[in-house]
Parts: structure tokens; C-alpha cells; sequence
């Protein structure tokens, strides 16, 4: 039998990689970060527990690269759902389902993004990978659609808008609702409520009305 050409070999690495991920998002939804070991990861994805040290310095690393492959995932999904933006409004409906995704994880998925939110406040902070590079990269994008004279300026300033409403929306014991900070974001980038994917319809007055009319938060800085 010949040897598997390196074209082969860097596919299989490469699926191997993504089942370590895909477990990850998983078991980490389902049990919690903590709750997680590598061998419970192994197991799921049918690898040995080594294979995961050969891609990854440790848990920590491996669940934010997991979950950075799900932001860019769901980000991406979003921004390529038909029909696709066109026209003068291409770039708000862009910037508006980039934040209903992200907004949407944080809805969709708490105990997973809970868990991230609480691993890049501490001390290691962002683990600089691909996947987190490829959401990068979107944002950026996102924000040149949007018309951004300065996109390398303004695209971080909106991933930690969204972080800060993804903390919003999962505080323990005094959650924000997510239509208002929806609301926050929409008026700060000028975007009409119905584009993008609208957790419901507008209530009379607008998105001020819904501001004002939900618990007191603060507010994204103009």
C-alpha cells in the first residue's frame, strides 16, 4: 500500500481538528466548562487524548477556539443568508445580522457563551487562533460593508460592544433583555429595527420607546 500523499494527510488532521471542536461546543452546552474534561472531548470525538495536546497548549485554549469557530460559523451563516444584501442598504443589513447573530448565540446558547464570556475576562484573555482570526476577519469586513472610513479602528470597537451586551444578556440574577440591547446597538449605528432578524415586532415610539421603557442598563458610549 502507498503512503498517504501530505494532501491527505492535512485533510484528516484537519477533520480531526474540527471533531476535537465540535465536541467541545457540545459537551460544554450540555454539561458546562467545568463539568468538561479532555477525556470526556476525546471520547466525543472518537480521538486519543493525545491528539488533542497536539493541537491544543490545554482546555483552556481548545474551548475558545472551539467557541470562536462557532461565532464565525453563526456570523458567517448569517451574513450569507439569501437573499444576500444588495443595493444602498447592503451594509446596514450586514452590520444588523452580524449583531442578531452574536446576540442570537448569547440567546440561543447561555451556558456555552457564559462559560467563554467568564474564560476571556480572565487573565489569559483572547487566545490569538484561526478561528478567532476568521471571526475577526468578518467583523472587519462587516464594518467595511457598513461604509467605516477606519474599519481596523471601528471593528474592534464593535466586538466589544457585542461582548458587553452578550454580558448583558447572561448576568446572573440581573439579566438585561436582549430587544433593548438590541435596541442600544441598532440606534448607535442607525439601523432600522426590521432589518436584519427581529426578535419581534417594533413597539409604538420606536426603538427609544423600548429603551426607555425597559429596566435601567447602561448604555453603548456615542
Amino acid at each position: 500500500m502507498s503512503p498517504r500523499s501530505a494532501l491527505v494527510n492535512e485533510e484528516l488532521r484537519r477533520r480531526s481538528r474540527t471533531r476535537l471542536l465540535q465536541a467541545t461546543v457540545e459537551l460544554v452546552a450540555e454539561h458546562g466548562y467545568e463539568a468538561t474534561t479532555l477525556g470526556d472531548i476525546a471520547d466525543r470525538a472518537g480521538a486519543a487524548r493525545g491528539l488533542i495536546s497536539y493541537y491544543f497548549p490545554g482546555k483552556r485554549q481548545l474551548f475558545q477556539s472551539a467557541v470562536h469557530r462557532t461565532m464565525h460559523r453563526t456570523l458567517g451563516e448569517a451574513l450569507e443568508r439569501p437573499p444576500l444584501p444588495q443595493g444602498p442598504e447592503a451594509g446596514q443589513e450586514s452590520l444588523a445580522r452580524a449583531i442578531d447573530a452574536i446576540l442570537g448565540l448569547a440567546r440561543d446558547q447561555p451556558t456555552l457563551m457564559r462559560a467563554h464570556m467568564a474564560g476571556i475576562l480572565q487573565q489569559e484573555g483572547f487566545v490569538q487562533c484561526d478561528e478567532q482570526q476568521r471571526l475577526a476577519h468578518l467583523l472587519h469586513t462587516t464594518m467595511a460593508r457598513f461604509g467605516s472610513p477606519d474599519p481596523d479602528t471601528d471593528y474592534p470597537l464593535l466586538r466589544a460592544l457585542l461582548m458587553g451586551a452578550v454580558v448583558a444578556v447572561l448576568l446572573p440574577g440581573a439579566p438585561m433583555p436582549l430587544e433593548r440591547l438590541r435596541a442600544e446597538l441598532f440606534d448607535r449605528y442607525g439601523l432600522e429595527w426590521e432589518l436584519g432578524a427581529p426578535p419581534g415586532p417594533l413597539p409604538p415610539g420606536g426603538t427609544r420607546q423600548l429603551i426607555a421603557q425597559a429596566p435601567p442598563g447602561p448604555r453603548a458610549p456615542h
